[in-house]
């Protein structure tokens, strides 16, 4: 049931300036539309996304007679429009990009369809296939599926392997944070205009916030303790915050308080940092030849520690179908086609076998051609995914899962007003220390609402 507390965290104002890609046109979904042969997708602007934007009307709408008008955004701008359409129930859209966050929440709201049934009826989608952290993660506390990994991914390092052969640098397969700095501050400058690591700056509890939070749970931090104690000026989270503030401060790209996901992958692929720490989906990018200056030269290891084993996140952009569609048939389609086998043959034989929407699917990685084009990645990419541990990706027990979030509604206006002045200490503007003083407050009446 929706309370006027939850509506009031989750539905904020969207962002505008959409782009609209494939068929022209926009609109809700109670307009004429041939019949219901038509529906629309809000979807986040990273390349898988844009891949399946310029797929769908040569073979999904040619094959099911289903057209399919996207609108595409930048993460932080899809993530305010997309809760506010689902929250609200506004039913613009009959298909949206979520991920492991939401599910949880809103299927407790009340907000999705269900998805296990339409993925049973479909043998060809094979469901059985699909990794189980990323089915637990899109799953409802009824073990049902609200949504269907579109792809699914885990944090690594990705690194110019030219650059480090230059330098006489080996990186380790399994490295430390202390090391990583080291490294960039060799590297920093290595080759002109080239920066030592890229780091994301932008702030968003997914963007900032999630690389972030990597880093100060395995420095020993947490947001909360076991008994929703805040710890977000503790000195752990401090110390984890200072060092990466300060690296990138030091040896980061340039803007980098402006910088999040899209900004580094550009970064990287045009060799204008040596380093850079974030999902391992970005592998299959930075592998393109066709937009990539360093494909076939990138080095990748696992996420960096110090006092934790593994600190990878586990993350999946996934096809939900808001309950307020009147299109469920037409939209149960083009997710379980999204989502499924053929499509992924699909994007390898089309676009290239490194730009596969993977990290979803066992036998994705029984594919030949994709094993040969994710050589380099694939490995640690499927490790990576299993070693995350929602539970306790930490040093210490937790109260909710979630390894680069916290999985309650608050989080998402918490953790967006904490990396706000995180990324302005990073710009300069402010300091750690008051940063972390600041987000202190705002954690603990958040922590007030579930202390017993």
């Amino acid at each position: 049931m929706r309370t006027r507390r939850t509506l009031h965290l989750l539905a904020t104002s969207a962002a505008a300036g959409s782009l609209l890609v494939g068929c022209s046109g926009a609109g809700g979904s109670s307009g004429s539309d041939g019949g219901g042969k038509t529906i629309n997708v809000l979807m986040v602007g990273n390349p898988q996304m844009e891949d399946i934007a310029k797929l769908t009307e040569s073979t999904f709408t040619k094959d099911t007679g289903i057209k399919v008008k996207f609108t595409i955004l930048p993460e932080n701008e899809l993530r305010d429009k997309v809760t506010q359409d689902v929250a609200t129930q506004a039913g613009q859209y009959d298909v949206a990009t979520i991920g492991a966050y939401e599910v949880p929440i809103w299927e407790k709201n009340g907000w999705l369809h269900e998805l296990s049934s339409y993925a049973d009826q479909d043998t060809a989608f094979d469901k059985g296939d699909l990794l189980k952290p990323i089915v637990t993660s899109l799953s409802g506390s009824d073990g049902k599926l609200y949504a269907l990994p579109f792809y699914g991914e885990s944090s690594m390092l990705m690194y110019n392997k030219d650059v480090m052969a230059a330098e006489g640098i080996t990186v380790p397969e399994h490295p430390t944070w202390p090391q990583i700095a080291d490294i960039a501050a060799k590297v920093d400058g290595a080759e002109p205009g080239m920066r030592g690591i890229c780091l994301r700056g932008l702030a968003g509890w997914g963007e900032l916030g999630a690389t972030l939070t990597t880093v100060v749970n395995t420095y020993g931090g947490t947001w909360f303790t076991k008994d929703w104690k805040a710890e977000v000026d503790s000195p752990a989270f401090k110390k984890a915050t200072n060092f990466y503030v300060d690296l990138v401060r030091e040896h980061g790209q340039a803007g980098a308080a402006q910088s999040g996901f899209t900004e580094c992958l550009n970064a990287m692929s045009q060799k204008k940092a040596a380093m850079w720490y974030d999902a391992t989906s970005a592998a299959g990018s930075l592998e393109d030849a066709k937009t990539s200056k360093i494909a076939g030269h990138v080095g990748y290891a696992y996420a960096p520690t110090v006092e934790t084993k593994s600190s990878g996140w586990l993350w999946s952009w996934a096809w939900a179908m808001p309950k307020t569609t009147k299109k469920a048939d037409a939209a149960s389609k083009f997710m379980l086609w999204a989502s499924g086998k053929e499509y992924e043959k699909l994007v390898g034989e089309k676009l290239g076998w490194s730009r596969v929407p993977a990290g979803k699917r066992a036998s994705t990685y029984a594919l030949p051609e994709y094993s040969k084009a994710a050589g380099s990645f694939g490995d640690i990419t499927l490790k990576s995914i299993e070693a995350a541990d929602p539970a306790n990706p930490g040093v210490q027990p937790r109260p909710t899962v979630g390894v680069q979030y916290v999985a309650i509604p608050e989080f998402q206006d918490l953790g967006t007003k904490v990396t706000q002045e995180i990324s302005a200490a990073i710009a300069g503007k402010t300091t750690v220390d008051k940063a972390l003083k600041d987000g202190q407050k705002l954690a603990e009446d958040v922590a007030e609402t579930y202390q017993k």
